[in-house]
């Protein structure tokens, strides 16, 4: 299967290559404020299918993961935030031979939260009710939509509406996402469920979590894999987007890592 070819901004001509996977309704430019801080590496900042400037995929999560890999260089460190984290995972597992190394930042493999059965006890994260009514609304108001979402992100923080205010104003610049992506999104927020396969993912993988994230409760952490591949940060004052909040405290953690496995 051949897919279109998505819009990525490669900075730097040296190094590690890097891959950034933005969350829903932004774009490649939420990265900005770590670009500098990220200028001794060769850095991919892409725009997932219909975000920012790239077209369309149609599928789920399994067609944009093998898009992106096969767009991207082997052997890079990916670093998804949120939704990106999701598909970062996915293709860890599905391409391994793309992943050198994995970073997730406030991200779940599981999103919408799961009541107890039989086999498997109860799971943290959205409510099926919100992920519905986003769904919803998105037919009726597109931006205002975008708009809640981003509210609910900074919920938690000790400046939530700074933090709106700059994920908007990086992101403004580039076109609303599309109606079908950010569908497909909402979907995979909703229906992804990795728990079972994570285990596969045998890359050196960084876990950042804000602990007042409300979309991604720390307390998943202790029901997650966790084994010597694996490292777990947890920034005390951030919500759902500490590189935007908390950068410093980010970039502490961050960095030292990255060199380790560059």
């Amino acid at each position: 299967m051949s897919f279109p070819a998505l819009h990525i901004d490669t900075e730097g001509s040296q190094g590690q290559d890097i891959v950034l996977l933005h969350g829903w309704g932004v774009n490649n430019q939420v990265f900005s404020p770590l670009k500098n801080a990220l200028q001794q590496y060769r850095v991919h900042y892409v725009d997932l299918p219909g975000f920012g400037l790239s077209p369309n995929i149609d599928g789920d999560i399994t067609q944009w993961a093998q898009a992106l890999a096969e767009q991207l260089p082997q052997q890079a460190i990916w670093i998804g935030w949120s939704l990106g984290g999701l598909i970062a995972s996915q293709v860890a597992i599905n391409n391994p031979e793309s992943v050198a190394a994995l970073v997730t930042i406030a991200s779940s493999p599981c999103f919408m939260a799961r009541e107890t059965n039989n086999l498997t006890p109860a799971w943290f994260g959205i409510q099926p009710q919100v992920l519905a009514q986003f769904s919803s609304q998105l037919s009726h108001d597109l931006a205002r939509t975008v708009e809640r979402f981003l509210a609910i992100q900074a919920m938690g923080s000790d400046n939530p509406k700074s933090d709106i205010l700059h994920i908007k104003n990086l992101v403004l610049n580039k076109p609303l996402p599309t109606q079908q992506a950010l569908s497909q999104g909402l979907d995979m927020l909703a229906q992804v469920d990795l728990r079972a396969t994570i285990a596969q993912i045998e890359q050196p993988w960084l876990r950042i979590w804000g602990k007042l994230d409300s979309l991604v409760p720390r307390k998943i952490i202790t029901a997650l894999p966790n084994s010597d591949n694996i490292e777990d940060v947890v920034i005390h004052k951030a919500s759902h987007a500490p590189f935007i909040s908390h950068p410093d405290a980010f970039l502490g953690h961050l960095l030292p890592w990255i060199t380790k496995y560059s």
